[in-house]
């Protein structure tokens, strides 16, 4: 750990600080340990300006640059320093009315530099330059700001350079006609209570949840169906999605779910076993106020259910007891090394991110080939988008659409594995720093778990002939985290595997969305889980964003995809026996060509290869993205998500890479009214992929048939895909993997 240093606050407090080093994930002791009390209403906080620290240019930001590129935005407000840097002029226009408003800092993340100028960066690391001498790409903040007072959202890009000088705006655009993320933090329950008594900075959902409860005509809705304690009601936010005119972006909105627990002594009274039907409400998220309330006929409040609630006290028939203590020993500690946020394993090496909106990010994953050194494989790897399509026609199900990813965020709405952790064996912990709608930080400690996991054999082999054996077993390295969305659970993986796989797994789990129905009624677009309570089926889809640099240079357009199909050959001179079949291989050759879908019956793959390097029989080095299970969707062509969610029509899309196209239903899906918006414009620009910077956009989903098993919660349901070199190495890579030294 380096020395702290001293530095003085930039602010008008002019205070002399004392600064901790750069955290090194959980195990390397404080983080940014600068302190300023000018820059928050209670008790300390982080310094609103930056350290000569040294920071690797995929670092995600720091408390130190999270504060001080919000109060750059707080600063800048003031009108006399509007003219201080370019402005559109709508832009402009906004800027001057914003400093009456009520701002709220949506995300403040990395803004990721120019791939040319990391390759630079790197070059200049495999030379061994003076780490002192080497020049970096410049470190930028990029932040979406709310504008509650005129309902108004703009982007900034803001500059973070080394102390002394202080960072600057460097772009700024008023985005019209749109809608950014609902805002969730993971305050402590005593501090969201706290600042919903006063409506000020807390989260959108809290704040939905006390003003839905609160509103009179409601009360008295519910009182005529004999529901009395609003302390029993549970409201979750839901997103209004687009359906209609009045869903447009000139308002912001969400048409939350109500639900009733039952009085128990139960610590997690499961309240979604008790839906509240035929109340529609609309909520403006704006003034915080409900805008619409309706009442029709529906189905009665369900009786509760015995088998509603799942913890331990509280199980029908109590809890096992035959199950034995399971424990995983590294007495020799973990084979990965961390560094930072760069971590190295078992020959691989990448380094981690975290994003409100993705959550775990991965950067440049590289091999180490022996006398080759290390070899890119992929540039960036993270999941950007999540959509929940519900397919039952009653109100209020057909509403029910989520985006989990452009809506709400992975990121944000992700766990503190402080607070309970399923991996086993030694975890290495990385904290995350969000920021909440003041601009101040948000540490959300152990959100991304690091550890290794046996995974029963890699390979085997015994000569009959000789009676001699070989058998190496397997492990992986997984890397992951877990969030939260109103009812369901998911848990995030990326497993690296000694023979050079990656797989990416999605853990599903969580409570089912229910509906209430009548008694004896029954629902072909669900299944009954108990009296009076059904679950309607859905649909999951997943979409991972693969920047991939096989054998590559960021930046370096030297990638192409194939499809690969087996097909049979026709019966004739090439095929006498009416057995041969192949692997029939065609290139994608632009966007337009590239937007494919999952055949498991010619066992469709695709591979992504190097057009230059080649491997010892003279092909081309390539990766290949196999398919797990896999679906599409059944909404109809003229559903109104497909305005939205252009992208499910197919499994995989190409692009050729570019910076700003990172999400597929594009930056603002909440409320969005244009159609096709992200994937489906961007393709039509049908740009070539021959020789390219590729990104694979896959796109994969699960179709949910509830089950009965699958209450009062469900067990995990597993979903996702492989990436497997092939022909990118000259032999099995995991030819050198030792025995077990155990014998077993």
């Amino acid at each position: 750990m380096a020395p702290p240093s001293t530095v003085t606050c930039k602010s008008r407090c002019n205070v002399s600080i004392t600064k901790g080093s750069q955290p090194n994930g959980k195990e390397q002791g404080n983080q940014d340990a600068g302190k300023c009390k000018h820059y928050c209403g209670k008790g300390t906080h982080e310094l609103p300006s930056c350290t000569g620290r040294s920071f690797h240019p995929l670092d995600p930001l720091q408390p130190s640059e999270i504060v001080a590129a919000a109060h750059v935005i707080k600063t800048a407000l003031a009108p006399t320093l509007v003219s201080s840097f370019s402005l559109h002029a709508t832009s402009r226009k906004w800027f001057l009315q914003a400093k009456s408003g009520v701002i709220n800092f949506i995300e403040v993340i990395l803004d990721e530099p120019e791939k040319t100028l990391l390759a630079l960066y790197q070059c200049q690391l495999q030379v061994k330059h003076n780490h002192r001498q080497l020049v970096r790409p410049p470190r930028q903040a990029r932040l979406t700001v709310y504008n509650a007072h005129n309902n108004e959202t703009s982007l900034w890009v803001v500059e973070l350079p080394a102390a002394p000088r202080a960072p600057k705006v460097l772009w700024c655009q008023y985005i019209p006609d749109v809608q950014p993320p609902v805002v969730s933090f993971h305050n402590s329950l005593h501090d969201r209570q706290e600042r919903v008594s006063d409506q000020q900075g807390t989260e959108e959902y809290v704040l939905c949840e006390a003003i839905v409860k609160s509103h009179k005509p409601l009360i008295e809705a519910l009182r005529k169906r004999g529901i009395t304690n609003t302390d029993l009601i549970m409201v979750d936010t839901w997103c209004t999605g687009y359906h209609e005119e009045k869903d447009a972006p000139s308002r912001r909105l969400a048409r939350p779910l109500m639900f009733y627990r039952t009085e128990s002594s139960c610590p997690m009274e499961n309240g979604y076993a008790r839906p509240i039907e035929g109340l529609s409400l609309l909520v403006d998220l704006q003034n915080m106020n409900v805008v619409e309330l309706e009442e029709r006929e529906a189905a009665p409040l369900p009786p509760p259910d015995p088998m509603r609630n799942y913890t331990p006290a509280c199980v029908p028939g109590g809890l096992r007891t035959d199950v034995r203590p399971l424990q995983i020993l590294q007495p020799g500690g973990p084979s990965f090394e961390v560094n930072g946020y760069e971590v190295t394993w078992q020959k691989w090496s990448f380094r981690l991110g975290f994003t409100p909106r993705e959550g775990l990010v991965i950067h440049s994953v590289a091999y180490s080939d022996g006398s080759r050194g290390p070899r890119s494989v992929a540039h960036r790897l993270s999941f950007v988008e999540m959509i929940v399509p519900y397919g039952d026609p009653a109100e209020p199900h057909y509403r029910k659409n989520a985006f989990d990813v452009g809506e709400d965020g992975l990121g944000r709405n992700a766990h503190s594995l402080k607070k309970g952790c399923d991996c086993l064996g030694y975890i290495h912990y990385f904290d995350a720093y969000l920021t909440d709608q003041k601009g101040d930080v948000e540490t959300l400690e152990n959100a991304i778990c690091l550890h290794e996991e046996d995974n029963g054999i890699l390979w085997k082999h015994k000569d009959w002939r000789t009676g001699l054996s070989e058998v190496r077993r397997s492990r992986r390295l997984t890397v992951s985290f877990i969030c939260t969305v109103a009812n369901y659970d998911y848990g995030f993986y990326w497993h690296f595997y000694q023979d050079g796989k990656i797989e990416a797994e999605v853990k599903l789990t969580g409570i089912l969305s229910l509906g209430a129905i009548q008694p004896g009624e029954q629902r072909k677009n669900g299944t009954v889980i108990s009296t009076g309570l059904y679950a309607p089926i859905h649909q999951h889809f997943f979409v991972a964003r693969m920047n991939m640099a096989v054998d590559s240079k960021p930046g370096e357009a030297e990638n192409q995809v194939v499809e690969v199909n087996v097909v049979p050959e026709p019966p004739g001179p090439n095929n006498p026996h009416c057995n041969a079949f192949y692997a029939k291989e065609t290139l994608l050759k632009s966007e337009m060509q590239a937007q494919r879908d999952c055949n498991p019956l010619s066992a469709r793959h695709w591979i992504v290869r190097n057009t230059k390097v080649v491997n010892r029989a003279g092909g081309n080095t390539g990766y290949k993205l196999v398919p797990g299970a896999n679906c599409l969707g059944f909404i109809g062509k003229d559903a109104m998500i497909l305005r939205r969610a252009e992208f499910l029509k197919h499994n995989l899309w190409v692009t050729s890479y570019s910076k700003d196209e990172l999400y597929p239903a594009g930056e603002f899906p909440k409320q969005n009214p244009r159609i096709g918006e992200g994937l489906p414009t961007w393709v039509k620009k049908d740009r070539d992929l021959e020789n390219a910077d590729i990104v694979l956009w896959y796109v994969f989903g699960v179709t949910h048939i509830p089950r009965l098993e699958d209450w009062p919660v469900m067990p995990v349901e597993r979903i996702g895909f492989t990436l497997t070199p092939h022909g990118f190495f000259d032999c099995c890579p995991a030819i050198d993997v030792p025995p077990n030294q155990n014998g077993a």
